[in-house]
């Protein structure tokens, strides 16, 4: 065999092992997805499926259920008002269908709960089958702390889709601030003093040696001066051994 045929027949064996290796390698990618395609199935649609209903026609295409609120509706109680993702969803086996279930019509106004406090709010609407939502505070010194000073829904309302009733509470005064003084170069007992004339205190107070500095006056603070403080503030001082 001459170089020439030599190099020819070398050429043509590489060409089939490449033809080869992408039959292959396409016949694999191919496979896989299949295999991948396999593993999803379609949402089905359970919008006014009772619970067990909705549950059943998930848990047969290998889905599971999340209850995630409940609404008052015109669909009666424990009946699938929407559904997320929404049906005919393209979607991977053991994915959780999240649902909105209905209470049924409101039966129930929405109570007075401004003057009350949190806690009695609460009871009130767990009477009425419904609970608190979003807790929102604000310092109103006219009101006194833990109180309601307003409600989302307003009292009376009747036309509401949700059982959750979300509440401005009031809390209290607010607390006297102050700008943080210079301490450094004050003894302890001056800083101390100086502290509580604007009705603050050393929380933390440190002893460590400073070479230049005298004995028993504060060479650091914090915060630091000019900062904004109040009385729940911690203030720490470094105090010259």
């Amino acid at each position: 065999m001459t170089l020439r045929e030599r190099l020819q027949w070398m050429f043509r064996m590489a060409l089939v092992l490449f033809i080869l290796a992408s039959v292959t390698f396409l016949s694999a990618l191919t496979a896989m997805r299949f295999a991948i395609q396999g593993r999803e199935v379609t949402m089905p649609d359970v919008g006014g499926m009772t619970v067990a209903a909705a549950h059943q026609a998930l848990q047969g295409r290998g889905l599971g259920m999340k209850v995630e609120d409940r609404i008052y509706s015109t669909l009666p109680v424990d009946v699938v008002v929407r559904q997320s993702p929404p049906p005919k969803t393209r979607v991977k086996i053991g994915q959780y269908a999240h649902v909105v279930l209905s209470l049924g019509p409101q039966t129930v106004k929405i109570p007075q709960l401004v003057g009350k406090s949190v806690r009695a709010a609460q009871i009130e609407l767990l009477r009425g089958s419904m609970q608190v939502g979003e807790v929102s505070g604000a310092h109103l010194p006219e009101w006194p702390e833990d109180v309601v000073i307003q409600q989302d829904p307003a009292s009376a309302t009747t036309d509401v889709t949700s059982p959750h009733v979300n509440l401005l509470v009031s809390l209290g005064k607010p607390s006297a601030a102050y700008v943080m003084p210079d301490l450094t170069g004050l003894t302890l007992g001056g800083a101390e003093s100086q502290l509580s004339g604007g009705g603050l205190k050393a929380s933390r107070i440190t002893f460590s040696p400073v070479p230049g500095s005298a004995h028993g006056t504060v060479v650091n603070q914090a915060p630091a001066r000019g900062q904004r403080v109040d009385s729940s503030t911690v203030i720490e001082l470094q105090v010259a051994q």
